[in-house]
């Protein structure tokens, strides 16, 4: 048997997570494992597996997220010859790869609702069908479904399955964010330092000096560990000297004084009330055609300046990925 993935910690509420983790591993029962991002969900994903009786099968994974809902059914569920353009051949679905094993579903909540559907007749009754095929294929796979939005939430607002989440939900654990478990940025801190300075060759490793460590207690980490990973990775890089100790975390790689900034996106002024009476009778006249046309601009403008990157238009606007993408396909964008 392989070793259980190594997630290190601890915090109270980090070995909480970790026992709830343990406990559920054996169990033949689907998990969500809810975080922000960073936090270590596919660590999580991992350690079920590796725990769990299933440990000698395949664990597969699909970032439901990375792919477009007109290829995450192919992917999930596999085709047939002819089942759509440039299907020359059968392929099997991550699924029928996973049989006997663990499938880990990231980003679960960006799943088409028909993709939903399939996939609540799949863990419900462990059958699925390629599509262009009518011919039922048995498949023994656990799920573990990752996320870090509020499933609930999405239920509540009509974009994912009350059923489905309810078979989904058997256990449900919560990843805590660093901010609230700082206790453990100095052990993580120097098992990532040792490792970096193991790739460079380094002989040793000599730490952090105390400004260093009161730099990264400070920081929000709004990429938790792995952001923390990423920076002390770059700092040592960086600091290049092997003899002392990191003075100085870079936390912003793209931290210059000749980065270039993004241009704005145009959104036009909300008219006043009696600028509409006086506009055109081509413009739209009422609150409600207004706001819908503020917002498709606002839309239009975040897409163009992030070159049509969903994540970053996303976050341009304040938004999470689920209600950009809501709000693209209100107005004919997807």
């Amino acid at each position: 048997m392989q070793d259980p993935v190594r997630l290190l910690g601890q915090a109270p509420a980090f070995l909480d997570a970790l026992d709830k983790l343990s406990q559920a591993a054996p169990l033949e029962r689907p998990v969500l494992v809810i975080g922000e991002r960073g936090t270590g969900k596919e660590l999580a994903a991992e350690r079920l597996h590796r725990l769990s009786k299933r440990w000698e099968g395949p664990l597969v994974q699909l970032n439901c997220a990375a792919l477009p809902d007109t290829l995450i059914d192919a992917e999930l569920f596999g085709y047939e010859p002819g089942a759509f353009t440039g299907a020359t051949k059968p392929r099997a679905g991550r699924f029928e790869d996973a049989d006997e094993g663990t499938l880990f579903l990231d980003e679960i909540g960006t799943l088409s609702a028909q993709a939903q559907e399939k996939l609540l007749r799949v863990v419900e009754y462990g059958v699925l069908q390629r599509l262009g095929s009518s011919r039922q294929i048995a498949v023994d796979v656990r799920v573990i479904g990752a996320t870090n939005a509020d499933l609930p939430a999405l239920v509540e607002a009509g974009t994912f399955r009350a059923d489905l989440l309810d078979r989904l939900s058997f256990e449900v654990i919560t990843l805590p964010p660093l901010r609230h478990r700082l206790t453990d940025i100095p052990l993580l801190a120097d098992h990532f330092g040792r490792r970096m300075a193991a790739e460079l060759e380094w002989s040793g490793f000599a730490g952090f000096t105390q400004e260093a460590m009161q730099q990264m207690a400070k920081h929000n980490w709004p990429g938790n560990v792995r952001e923390l990973k990423n920076a002390v990775e770059r700092s040592i890089y960086r600091w290049a000297n092997a003899e002392d100790a990191v003075a100085s975390i870079i936390f912003d790689p793209f931290d210059s004084p000749y980065r270039p900034r993004p241009t704005t996106a145009h959104v036009p002024a909300v008219p006043h009330p009696e600028a509409v009476h006086e506009s055109s009778a081509s413009a739209p006249t009422d609150y409600l055609a207004i706001i819908a046309a503020l917002e498709k601009s606002m839309l239009q403008g975040a897409m163009q300046n992030a070159k049509h990157n969903q994540r970053a238009a996303a976050a341009a606007l304040g938004l999470k990925y689920d209600q950009l993408r809501h709000a693209l396909k209100k107005h004919g964008m997807l």
